[in-house]
């Protein structure tokens, strides 16, 4: 889908408010509310908007520990990079997978609420994965920035 200024304009306002009312979006993107309404069903058909959700504070619900840590597999095939991704995707603490490029296989992030929650899933959960080899651990000590916007 190719995406106009106004798209661009609409996608902005909504990921700095993804709960702003049609006739707000509107106004903001100098759009009419029907022609705002039908550009948004097209960006969400088209599937350039995935969905919308509640940002939580990690610390208010029990998630304050943010760690990062790079796993390495002891093959690199096919079958192994499945069996690992289909374990991860059933972890409630495994925020973000990533397979990359590098000294090692996948980068996670976890979020749990403490070291000791952190040693429990590392030693019951993600090193019992079949074809875990190596894992690494880096523990956040300040959260910088965060954001779930993308730069459009």
């Amino acid at each position: 889908m190719s995406l106009d200024q106004i798209d661009l304009r609409l996608l902005r306002a909504l990921q700095a408010d993804g709960r702003i009312t049609n006739q707000a979006l509107a106004e903001q993107c100098g759009l009419s509310p029907a022609a705002c309404l039908e550009r948004v069903k097209k960006l969400r058909g088209a599937g350039v908007i995935t969905g919308y959700t509640a940002l939580l504070d990690p610390a208010q619900l029990g998630c304050a520990l943010l760690i990062f840590v790079e796993v390495l597999l002891d093959r690199t095939n096919d079958a192994t990079f499945a069996a690992f991704a289909e374990h991860v995707r059933r972890m409630d603490e495994v925020m973000e997978c990533h397979m990359v490029a590098g000294g090692f296989d996948y980068l996670l992030k976890v979020r749990v609420a403490d070291m000791n929650a952190y040693r429990a899933f590392l030693g019951k959960t993600l090193v019992s994965v079949p074809g875990v080899r190596e894992t690494r651990t880096y523990a956040v000590l300040e959260e910088v920035k965060v954001s779930t916007k993308l730069p459009i």
